[in-house]
């Protein structure tokens, strides 16, 4: 068959365009822009060998460079599950308030508007009615009324009760009563065997009251002698009433009588007698009353000590002493 020779120069190709050929190899279609084409020269001119394929554009003569088409990637949609079947849409209706108990008896909805799925997901909308009810009324039992009115009537009691203790003790400022000793002798002591002790001291016990509006009664009243620690005589006081800002003067007759001693207090005993220094000790425990003024009273327990330093029998007199008293 007889070609025509190509005269348009437009259309030979050059010697620096390559010559692609495509084996013969079932490919997937290809864009315009990608397609390679292979020209044969014509008659008269060597063909030039192919050189290695590379990436390079058979671009015109002239014109502008064709451009590649720009591959978009296309979203994946991915497959939804076997068990799934999407509702067929339904027309866009407008939202409509819902009114109960509007639908007549024997009547079911659709399935595709009652259970749609959307994007690709199954939705059950479950339209139950919601009642309100309103609290229902008990009535309090009379044990929970008797409870709060004891509880509101005890608070009240002990607030008011607060309040008049503070009121009292503000008005009439109550002190505790002091113990004393004002003068003693020691009259005769000597240890028979040398360790059991025979004594007789006489002591002149006060009793102040020092408040200005409280009479103190004292219904209880009881005085040990100690010597080193060890009890050697008692003696109990007859009870007595102190009125405000006075003293009140008791006198108290201690006899001991054959008190084992140990031989180290006996010694010490002796010595002190020698030396014309002996100390005892005093301890009182008195039961007592308050009264401020007509209406209200208080009792409580006192306990007082003394130690006192005498001189040595038989004309033994007081020399030294330090008392205080506490409840």
């Amino acid at each position: 068959m007889y070609r025509q020779r190509e005269t348009n120069p437009h259309f030979l190709p050059r010697q620096s365009d390559p010559v692609l050929e495509f084996t013969p190899q079932t490919r997937p279609p290809r864009s315009r822009a990608q397609s390679r084409t292979s020209i044969e020269p014509p008659h008269g001119l060597t063909p030039q060998p192919p050189m290695p394929q590379s990436h390079t554009s058979i671009e015109p003569p002239h014109g502008p460079r064709p451009q590649p088409p720009i591959q978009q990637p296309q979203p994946q949609v991915k497959p939804p599950p076997p068990d799934q079947v999407d509702a067929p849409p339904q027309p866009r209706q407008e939202s409509r308030p819902q009114q109960p108990h509007s639908q007549p008896l024997g009547s079911r909805p659709s399935g595709g508007s009652q259970h749609s799925a959307p994007h690709g997901h199954a939705g059950h909308h479950h339209h139950h009615p919601s009642f309100l009810r309103a609290p229902m009324s008990r009535r309090t039992r009379p044990v929970a009324w008797l409870l709060a009115a004891f509880c509101t009537l005890f608070w009240i009691i002990i607030i008011v009760g607060g309040l008049i203790i503070l009121i009292v003790y503000l008005v009439f400022r109550p002190r505790n009563p002091r113990f004393d000793i004002s003068t003693g002798t020691f009259n005769a002591a000597y240890l028979d065997m040398g360790y059991l002790l025979n004594a007789d001291v006489t002591l002149l016990a006060n009793f102040t009251n020092p408040n200005t509006k409280v009479n103190i009664d004292f219904s209880y009243i009881i005085l040990d002698l100690y010597y080193e620690k060890n009890f050697i005589a008692t003696r109990y006081i007859d009870p007595f009433s102190v009125m405000r800002m006075e003293s009140r003067f008791a006198t108290v007759h201690m006899v001991a009588s054959q008190v084992r001693l140990s031989m180290g207090h006996s010694m010490e005993l002796q010595r002190q007698m020698e030396g014309g220094r002996v100390n005892f000790e005093i301890r009182g425990m008195f039961r007592t009353r308050s009264k401020l003024g007509g209406l209200f009273h208080y009792s409580y327990w006192l306990y007082a000590h003394c130690e006192i330093v005498v001189t040595g029998p038989p004309t033994g007199v007081l020399i030294g002493k330090k008392c205080e008293t506490k409840r």
